[in-house]
């Protein structure tokens, strides 16, 4: 489904746009996302929207078959720290996670709740880890989700187009970055 409007508090939620996940995943596909992501950062903070800005620290101690994140038991110096372009501003809301869903155990959906939000656009990487797994709980926790399509990557391309054709349809609305700016000015 199609965008089809912005909520009066809707929330961009940016998923891991940090050092050293942009730094491993470089890319035209990258660049177009932060890019992208960064507009949407700007135009809700114009137009006195909620920005949250989340990144990983962490992840499930659980055994998978992919292995960890570079096989790295410890993080270097400021692979957590958000990447400049965001251009995080003081009244950006910082979350930080350890999991892949942006909800689990970070308190996000009060934060949400007390913005009164009641629509979320998500935009970030990976498309098919962090994205995919925040925007699967906002639809669990009864957000209107938005997915930035055009505002996120994954290292893998068909992991991406999956998650955009097949999986995003069934949790909320698609829509590119210039749509979702315009429906934002449309309606302040």
């Amino acid at each position: 489904m199609t965008l089809t409007t912005i909520d009066p508090t809707s929330a961009l939620v940016v998923i891991d746009l940090q050092k050293g996940i942009v730094s491993a995943h470089t890319g035209p596909t990258v660049t177009a996302a932060v890019s992208q992501a960064t507009r949407l950062a700007t135009a809700f903070r114009r137009h006195g929207l909620p920005v949250i800005l989340v990144n990983v620290t962490g992840r499930a101690q659980g055994r998978t078959e992919a292995g960890s994140a570079g096989g790295m038991t410890t993080l270097p110096p400021g692979w957590a720290d958000l990447i400049d372009e965001l251009d995080v501003q003081p009244t950006d809301h910082l979350v930080t996670k350890r999991r892949r869903s942006a909800f689990h155990d970070t308190g996000l959906d009060t934060l949400l709740r007390d913005l009164g939000a009641t629509q979320i656009v998500l935009a970030g990487i990976a498309t098919s880890s962090g994205v995919e797994s925040t925007a699967r709980s906002a639809s669990d926790f009864g957000y209107h989700v938005v997915l930035a399509t055009d505002a996120m990557s994954d290292p893998d391309a068909d992991a991406h187009r999956h998650s955009v054709e097949r999986i995003f349809p069934k949790l909320g609305e698609t829509a590119s970055t210039a749509e979702v700016i315009d429906m934002v000015v449309a309606t302040r």
